[in-house]
């Protein structure tokens, strides 16, 4: 495979992936010496520093090292995934799983040490989801996203909200498909409304136990769901 220059803008991109496709492709295998900044500028038409720029890129990826004195190596022809793109290629069953772990987890935490602030977004966000019932699909899907969010956040720990964070915009999609291909509204424009009623209800309790229980309950029902598909 051959270098060829480039066109103006976005450069950085472009030399990132001209570069990674070399390493890909095996035409610069494990243990290869990269050229030289300067060679490899002036074959592609850019300057030192966009080269750089694509450098550091790969690195991130884990496809290439510096080496003090020596230059840059080629360690890999697989880049390592980033965890936003792992989950948006997971499959929805395994994602799924990994939710029923965090948010049951959250909502014990949440009955723990909610406060009356918690309380009251809570109450706002639950209203909000009963009045998405007359609304359309992506919105009654929005609208229950936004109440897990909640008692997440009820839940004071930044590491799990950080990570439940992550998973909101695939959930969001996926949900709405599983909402539309089953057309589980259908019936019950509310779909779930008695146990996310439960789960907010326990929370202001600060029954630990039944939070989770019900959150457990709802969710490994629609983990079922997605299992028969």
């Amino acid at each position: 495979m051959s270098l060829g220059a480039l066109r103006p803008s976005p450069l950085v991109e472009q030399a990132t992936t001209n570069l990674r496709e070399q390493i890909t492709s095996g035409e610069w295998p494990v243990g290869t010496r990269l050229p030289g900044e300067t060679t490899l500028a002036k074959s592609l038409g850019v300057g030192r520093s966009t080269i750089r720029e694509a450098l550091r890129a790969l690195a991130g990826a884990g496809l290439v090292q510096a080496r003090q004195g020596s230059g840059v190596f080629v360690i890999a022809t697989t880049p390592v995934e980033d965890w936003s793109t792992q989950l948006r290629q997971a499959a929805i069953t395994d994602v799924y799983e990994v939710r029923v772990l965090i948010e049951v987890a959250a909502a014990q935490l949440a009955a723990r040490r909610r406060t009356d602030e918690d309380i009251a977004a809570l109450g706002d966000a639950l209203a909000a989801r009963r009045a998405a019932g007359t609304a359309g699909n992506a919105a009654f899907v929005e609208a229950d996203i936004a109440l897990h969010e909640t008692v997440v956040a009820a839940a004071h720990n930044p590491v799990l909200t950080g990570l439940f964070t992550q998973f909101v915009p695939i959930l969001k999609q996926r949900l709405l498909d599983l909402v539309e291909l089953l057309d589980l509204r259908s019936g019950d424009p509310h779909h779930g409304e008695e146990g996310h009623a439960a789960l907010v209800a326990a929370v202001e309790e600060r029954d630990a136990a039944v939070a989770g229980a019900a959150l457990r309950e709802e969710l490994e029902r629609t983990l079922a769901l997605l299992h028969s598909l």
